[in-house]
């Protein structure tokens, strides 16, 4: 039976207050004698034995993928490539990646373009407005489906037959899927392609980051939110990132609060615990972009597929999407007044 109300026990307040010692210190060790999946010796090699992988890697296929240069020939248009990671699931990786995408866009000049790589929860098309979109193809390619002049994107929801309908692929079918968008995907000329990528390190982020190679990508957006909870699979994420040869643009810290609509206040919903997004970027030594505050109206605004940065400029959470999405640009080398198209 639950407790009476006028019972002993422990204030909610005290337990919010309370603080774990210090940060855990997760070190993965390093494989030892890892031949790789792309060297001759992939599952043959002494180091390969009891390995779960060593069947997959001894049967892939061995030296440069073929299409890389196709990859790299029809995305030579593109100025700047973003991927925004996370590592874990629910803190507000793809509502960034369109509000980034947004913001961008916002500087008529700019053309963006964001790929949905999340093969199996596609968000984004709603997120913009173009769910029941679908693909149209020319003899040079897969168009983007257009949200706005200068605005495009690319997601498998296009090419379901319900919206409702699970994506049911093993490994293999993501990565060729993910591919095509790439290669058959005509992107044209562009400022920005911005790619929203799945929870984790698996599948998605290492095709991705191997189609990508060659071409050239910027670095990566880390997305998490203040508990340590979310925090241990960023450090994982980050982990991922060293090993792959991705540059970190920076960490953003989402869900930074919670931000009443009516007297803008802002209240902790996520307590850091272990110092939230700020202090691991000091840790581990990368860029800490900013902090972006919970606002209920983003929620509204993805499920209507509208702008929350076009709607509620003024709002507080605007404000720090705007400083965050400066700090992207400086970190690309892109001058201010080109990335808002402010004065």
């Amino acid at each position: 039976m639950a407790p009476y109300m006028d019972e002993a026990i422990e204030p909610v307040d005290d337990a919010l207050e309370s603080r774990l010692k210090k940060a855990p210190a997760l070190v993965a060790p390093e494989p030892e004698h890892c031949p790789g999946p792309e060297g001759d010796l992939a599952g043959k090699a002494d180091a390969c034995a009891g390995c779960p992988n060593q069947a997959i890697c001894a049967s892939a296929p061995k030296g440069p993928d073929p299409d890389i240069p196709v990859i790299t020939q029809r995305l030579a248009g593109v100025k700047h490539k973003i991927l925004v990671l996370s590592g874990k699931g629910g803190v507000g990786k793809s509502t960034f990646t369109t509000m980034l995408a947004h913001a961008f866009a916002s500087n008529e000049k700019n053309m963006v373009g964001i790929m949905d790589t999340d093969i199996c929860g596609p968000s984004i098309p709603k997120m913009l407005g173009v769910e029941t979109e679908t693909i149209h193809v020319t003899n040079t390619g897969w168009e983007p489906v257009w949200v706005s002049d200068n605005l495009g994107v690319m997601s498998v929801q296009f090419m379901l037959p319900n919206r409702d309908d699970a994506v049911i692929w093993r490994g293999p079918k993501k990565n060729g899927l993910i591919k095509q968008f790439l290669k058959d995907v005509e992107w044209g000329e562009m400022d920005y392609l911005v790619v929203d990528t799945p929870p984790g390190t698996s599948d998605e982020h290492l095709s991705v980051n191997s189609y990508l190679k060659e071409s050239g990508v910027d670095g990566a957006v880390l997305v998490t939110t203040p508990q340590e909870v979310a925090l241990l699979d960023v450090r994982k994420e980050i982990d991922f990132c060293h090993k792959a040869g991705i540059r970190i643009l920076g960490l953003v810290e989402n869900m930074s609060g919670f931000v009443c609509p009516k007297c803008t206040h802002t209240s902790e919903i996520f307590r850091a615990t272990t110092g939230g997004g700020r202090k691991l970027a000091i840790d581990t030594g990368i860029p800490f972009l900013g902090a972006v505050p919970l606002d209920s109206r983003i929620g509204m605004a993805c499920d209507y597929g509208e702008s929350f940065f076009d709607n509620f400029p003024d709002s507080p959470t605007c404000k720090s999407l705007k400083e965050v999405v400066r700090n992207v640009g400086k970190e690309l080398g892109v001058k201010a007044e080109d990335v808002l198209g402010e004065g």
